[in-house]
């Protein structure tokens, strides 16, 4: 038995939803935003269930972002579950921490970013403040079985968030997505740090298409989303979305037909308003289409002296 409970948020994207599941372990998929009214509703909703905050035996995360992690520490009883990368903002690794800002210093340099924009780096841990505090007592990686849910196994479905993972019940053909598709609108492929400091910069629209497609193998008739109703129109959506991505990325390929731009550049075109507001969203949207075109060769790239990647049509 899966219930939905809707949770405000302080974010754009609204309210967010966490899922009681009822197994051989009472069980929350996500726990909201680190605020004091998701504390009230989460508790209140409970209740209606007849489900008291230490009744949850285990939380499992879908991703590590702030409205999805916030209260992971608000249940006594509870067993925190999720992926590895989810550790480095529960736990505020310090070395993390240091490597994030490092990180995204390096893009917005590779981007073309002015440098009057550049303290925005340091902003952007911000969220953490409404992350929950608390490591991680089991990770769950790729085909790890749930405890105490029968039947029910870890996905792992990056590029959303690099902490992302969706749980699969194939006997039931449902899904919980997290983020990874939503009935309304289409989920960011946020750029993140890499989980180790040895790995390249993921790729996290390519990512993202990737954990889209393979869902198009598995008979999934429900997805219970992270926000908004669930999905039961699962693979015409996929097919819709994908087919949207690939127009936009050819949109992006036809502003390259008059020379060679820098992300920053695409950036300020694509979203001439939005940019200033939302730079590391929007940067990160345009990027994933650089991926995307680059991976297809329709573009190549190419790096100035000042260290700014531009990119042209091949």
């Amino acid at each position: 038995m899966i219930h939905q409970l809707t949770i405000p948020t302080p974010y754009a994207v609204g309210d967010v939803n966490a899922f009681l599941v009822k197994g051989d372990a009472l069980t929350l998929v996500d726990a909201g935003p680190r605020t004091k009214e998701a504390y009230g509703v989460l508790e209140n909703q409970l209740g209606e269930l007849g489900v008291r905050m230490t009744d949850i035996e285990q939380v499992l995360l879908t991703h590590h972002h702030p409205d999805h992690s916030g209260w992971t520490d608000a249940f006594p009883n509870a067993v925190l579950l999720g992926h590895e990368y989810n550790n480095n903002w529960l736990t505020r690794d310090g070395g993390f921490i240091e490597r994030h800002d490092r990180f995204y210093m390096d893009r917005f340099v590779e981007q073309g970013v002015p440098e009057q924009y550049l303290g925005l780096v340091k902003k952007m841990k911000r969220a953490a403040e409404l992350m929950g505090q608390r490591r991680l007592d089991r990770i769950l990686t790729e085909g790890d079985e749930l405890p105490g849910l029968p039947g029910w196994t870890a996905l792992e479905t990056l590029g959303h968030a690099q902490s992302h993972l969706s749980f699969w019940n194939p006997g039931k053909q449902v899904l919980i997505g997290g983020d990874l598709l939503l009935s309304k609108v289409s989920s960011n492929p946020l750029i993140e740090p890499p989980l180790s400091p040895d790995e390249e910069r993921p790729k996290t629209l390519l990512q993202y298409n990737r954990s889209l497609e393979r869902l198009l193998e598995l008979p999934v008739g429900t997805v219970f989303s992270g926000h908004g109703d669930p999905v039961t129109d699962v693979h015409p959506l996929i097919r819709q979305r994908l087919e949207k991505q690939h127009e936009r990325a050819m949109k992006v390929h036809g502003m390259l037909a008059d020379g060679p731009k820098s992300v920053f550049e695409l950036t300020t075109q694509l979203f001439p308003k939005a940019y200033q507001r939302e730079l590391g969203l929007t940067l990160s949207e345009t990027l994933g289409q650089m991926d995307y075109l680059m991976e297809q060769g329709l573009i190549k790239r190419n790096r100035d002296d000042r260290g700014i990647d531009r990119y042209e049509q091949s």
